[in-house]
C-alpha cells in the first residue's frame, strides 16, 4: 500500500482524499496546523479501522520554517513517498504578512507548495509510479501575475491574490515537470470547482455575501473527489497534465509558458535567499540515480 501526504488535510477536499484513501489500506500523512481538526479525522480514522494508518505532522504552511521542519520529518519517516496532495490555502481580503515578513497567500498558497514539491522529490522518485497533485486553479492567463510585485504590496485583493496563486502553481507545475523530466513525479493540476468546504478565509463585510452565496451554489465534496481520486490510482502518462472539472486541458499554450515558469522559479530562488532560507534541491539527484542504476550485488 502507499505513503499518501496530504498538506491541507483537516478540512474539506484533503480530509475526504485522506479518508477515502484510509478506507483504501493507504498510509496517510497529514500536514497542518489543528489539532482538533486532526482529532476529529482521527476519529473518522478509527470508525475506519485505520488509525493506525494515520500520522499527523504539526506545522502552519504559511511560515517557511515549519514548512521545512515538516518536509524534514516526513523524508526521515518514509524513505519513499507515493503522492503528494496539495491543498492548503486560506483567503484574506486584507493583506497580512507573516512571522517572516511574507504576505500570506504567497507564503501559504505557493512557497509552502514549492518546498513541499521539491523537498519531497528524492522520496517521490523512489516510488514506481509517484504523483504531485496540486489543487490550484489552473488555466488562468499569465497576465495575472504581477511579475515586479508577487507579494501584491501595491493594490491588494484578496481575490486577485488567490488568482495570482492558482497560476503560480501552474507554472510550479510547468517546472517541476521539466526539471525532474520524463522519469521524475508526475505532477497534475486539478481545479475541482466550486466546492462545499469550509471555504477558509477571513473575509470583510463586501465579500462575505459573496461568499455565503458560492457556499449555496457549491458541489459536495464527495462530487469532486472522482478525478483526484482517479490520478491517485493511476497517474497520468505526461510529466505535466492539468484538469478543470475533471476535463483535461493542454498544457502546450501560453497559459503553461515554460520560460515564464523558469523565471518564476529563479525569484522564487531568490526570495527564499533573501530570507536566508536554505533552499530546497530541485531536479533529480545524482546520487539517487546512480542507486537506481546500480545492479544488485554491486559494490557501494
Amino acid at each position: 500500500m502507499s505513503v499518501v501526504v496530504i498538506a491541507g488535510g483537516t478540512d474539506g477536499i484533503g480530509r475526504a482524499v485522506a479518508l477515502q484513501r484510509l478506507a483504501a489500506g493507504h498510509t496517510v500523512v497529514l500536514v497542518g496546523r489543528d489539532p482538533v481538526k486532526v482529532d476529529a479525522v482521527q476519529a473518522q480514522a478509527s470508525q475506519l479501522n485505520a488509525g493506525e494508518r494515520l500520522h499527523f505532522v504539526h506545522a502552519d504552511l504559511s511560515l517557511l520554517r515549519e514548512t521545512s521542519r515538516a518536509v524534514e520529518h516526513i523524508r526521515k519517516a518514509y524513505s519513499t513517498v507515493d503522492a503528494v496532495v496539495l491543498c492548503a490555502r486560506h483567503y484574506h481580503s486584507r493583506r497580512s504578512v507573516t512571522a517572516e515578513g511574507v504576505e500570506e497567500n504567497f507564503a501559504l498558497f505557493y512557497l509552502s507548495r514549492y518546498l513541499i514539491s521539491h523537498g519531497l522529490a528524492p522520496a517521490l522518485r523512489r516510488a514506481p509510479r509517484a504523483v504531485v497533485i496540486n489543487v490550484a486553479g489552473p488555466g488562468a492567463d499569465l497576465n495575472v501575475v504581477r511579475w515586479d510585485d508577487l507579494e501584491l504590496r501595491r493594490d491588494y485583493h484578496g481575490g486577485a491574490a488567490l488568482g495570482q496563486g492558482g497560476k503560480l502553481n501552474d507554472l510550479l507545475g510547468v517546472a517541476f515537470a521539466e526539471q525532474y523530466g520524463p522519469a521524475g513525479p508526475r505532477y497534475v493540476l486539478i481545479h475541482p470547482g466550486v466546492t462545499a468546504t469550509g471555504f477558509s478565509g477571513t473575509y470583510d463585510t463586501a465579500t462575505l455575501p459573496h461568499i455565503r452565496a458560492m457556499q449555496q451554489n457549491a458541489k459536495p465534496v464527495s462530487a469532486v473527489l472522482p478525478p483526484i481520486l482517479a490520478v491517485l490510482d493511476d497517474p497520468p502518462a505526461d510529466p505535466l497534465t492539468a484538469f478543470v472539472e475533471g476535463v483535461r486541458l493542454r498544457v502546450d499554450t501560453a497559459g503553461f509558458d515554460s520560460r515564464a515558469a523558469r523565471r518564476l522559479d529563479e525569484l522564487t530562488r531568490q526570495r527564499l535567499a533573501a530570507l536566508d532560507f536554505d533552499l530546497p534541491p530541485r531536479g533529480p539527484d545524482p546520487e539517487d540515480d546512480r542507486r537506481r542504476r546500480r545492479r544488485p550485488g554491486e559494490a557501494r
